[in-house]
């Protein structure tokens, strides 16, 4: 018997209804799915996918915004090929659409245009006259400027790249996209192609890769023509008993005041979950049958609870969204946002918090297809300008790893340079690496202090350490357990702020002691 024969035999009845349920909506959304096909050029004038409506509408409000903006940045050592690198980049902009497109407005609606393919320009920087010890602080000055610069989304291509040099084996890559184009599978596929490309033009070879078959814009005329009627009114009849009537806002404590109007200021902090321990997680998770995200969902809404005192908790997460197999080696934007509300009340233990998040999550699922910007506007929540709609906290589970750029005679590494911007109050992305699980903290540095996000990286870090040691335990119990090894943090951190104020007070004591023997001397 498999692993997951046996895994689906240990099921209960209850479990196992609830995933013929699952699967059964699953079956039926792919069949009743029409297949998206290439729509006539001839008027080179398309609608906005729903995904896109809602960027460009916040691009309106507050235009070139940094915040939807992705990077990837990369140090490439050895003999780099450069016409066969630009060539491949122009290459990549002729095969996908969505990095031609410019966005206009006809009789007040937004519509997309795809431009011809015209010679793309890789942006060089020659470094090397710089002194060797000025060269490494301009790449840094570059790369921060780059992270800020933003995208004329009615006239720019939405791909920038750039290409530092530092000396004849040593070049920088800084790669920019507007989300509006691309998303984190999108990396993935410009990667490959890339890779790809210029293994073949850096050898005087012609591209390998096949035409495709439709491009985004085609998606885009797909959505708005499949989803409407019974289909729309099907997806958005769960949402609507899901989320319906007065939603509860996550109500998180601040360091500063909440702005009226949303800002996007950001910074990211990071914690490492040794290897033993992910083991310790994974063998808890196949245990329960269920997956990682869903003991990170439930240990994230216990900290949140513990932080607010709510027990009504409604955070986003993201999901792919690229079932149809004809747009998977597409660049675009598709990922979509679905919204996670669970019930804590009832003081459950973890096990039991635990099959109310499978139930969530496996229903959203279930849902996925139902656009967040059709949902928003179907829930109709009243608009503030400080916080965007439904939710204002995401977690993000990258269970997608993103091929690493390969290409011959060269050592590539990714330059790390920090992100100033952010979309949420708090965004977690978390993924599972060779050096164990990755929890990145993006936070709004306009809501929340560096040592507030320091303290509750590790208040997770102890929660799920609680989880798997005690899966049974009762929600009550893991609060009193977080809130004891809270106290005894805050009291070894008062202690040696105690201890450096009297090291740092004798210093003191010690230079006025000595000034006054120099003065006195002096006389």
């Amino acid at each position: 018997m498999s692993d997951l024969s046996q895994r689906i035999a240990s099921l209960s009845s209850q479990k196992l209804k609830l995933l013929a349920q699952h699967l059964q909506k699953k079956k039926e959304s792919v069949f009743s799915q029409p297949q998206i096909v290439a729509q006539s050029r001839e008027s080179n004038l398309f609608p906005l996918s729903f995904a896109q409506q809602r960027l460009w509408f916040l691009d309106q409000m507050g235009p070139g915004n940094p915040a939807f903006n992705i990077f990837q940045f990369m140090r490439l050592t050895g003999w780099l090929n450069v016409a066969a690198l630009e060539q491949s980049f122009q290459e990549v902009v002729k095969r996908h659409g969505a990095l031609r497109t410019t966005f206009t407005l006809v009789d007040g609606q937004p519509l997309q245009v795809i431009y011809p393919a015209s010679v793309f320009k890789l942006q060089v920087v020659n470094l090397q006259e710089l002194p060797l010890d000025k060269r490494e602080s301009e790449v840094l000055h570059l790369a921060n400027q780059e992270t800020q610069r933003s995208f004329n989304l009615t006239k720019d291509c939405l791909l920038r790249v750039t290409l530092l040099q530092l000396s004849e084996i040593e070049h920088i890559l800084l790669l920019s996209m507007h989300h509006i184009a691309a998303d984190a599978w999108s990396i993935g596929v410009l990667i490959r192609e890339i890779t790809t490309l210029y293994e073949n033009f850096s050898r005087g070879y012609p591209s390998p890769l096949p035409e495709l078959p439709i491009q985004y814009a085609d998606f885009a005329v797909w959505q708005r023509q499949w989803l409407q009627g019974e289909q729309l009114e099907a997806q958005l009849a769960y949402w609507k008993q899901q989320l319906g009537g007065q939603l509860p806002v996550l109500e998180l404590p601040t360091d500063m005041a909440r702005p009226t109007v949303q800002t996007f200021n950001g910074a990211r902090q990071c914690i490492v979950l040794p290897k033993t321990f992910s083991k310790q997680l994974k063998a808890l998770y196949q245990r329960e049958g269920i997956t990682l995200f869903m003991i990170l969902l439930a240990a994230f809404k216990i900290l949140l609870y513990w932080y607010t005192g709510q027990e009504d908790i409604v955070i986003g997460t993201d999901i792919a969204n690229r079932n149809q197999s004809e747009i998977r080696e597409l660049i675009g934007f598709f990922v979509n946002q679905l919204v996670l509300r669970t019930n804590l009340s009832g003081n459950p233990s973890f096990h039991e918090l635990l099959e109310r998040v499978r139930e969530v999550t496996l229903n959203a699922y279930a849902h996925q297809d139902l656009p967040f910007d059709k949902l928003v506007d179907a829930l109709n929540p009243v608009r503030h300008m400080a916080r965007s709609p439904l939710f204002q906290v995401k977690l993000i589970l990258e269970n997608t790893q993103i091929p690493s750029f390969d290409l011959s005679n060269l050592t590539i590494k990714s330059l790390n340079v920090e992100k100033k911007t952010t979309q949420l109050d708090l965004l977690w992305e978390i993924a599972e690496t060779e050096q164990g699980i990755v929890a990145a903290l993006e936070y709004n540095t306009d809501l929340f202090d560096t040592t507030t996000i320091a303290r509750m990286l590790k208040h997770f870090e102890t929660l799920l350490n609680q989880v798997v040691t005690k899966p049974t335990a009762k929600l009550n119990e893991l609060i009193g357990l977080l809130t004891a090894a809270d106290k005894q943090e805050e009291f070894f951190i008062n202690k040696n702020t105690k201890e450096e104020y009297k090291r740092k007070l004798k210093i003191i004591k010690r230079q006025v002691i000595n000034t006054a023997t120099e003065m006195e001397e002096g006389k």
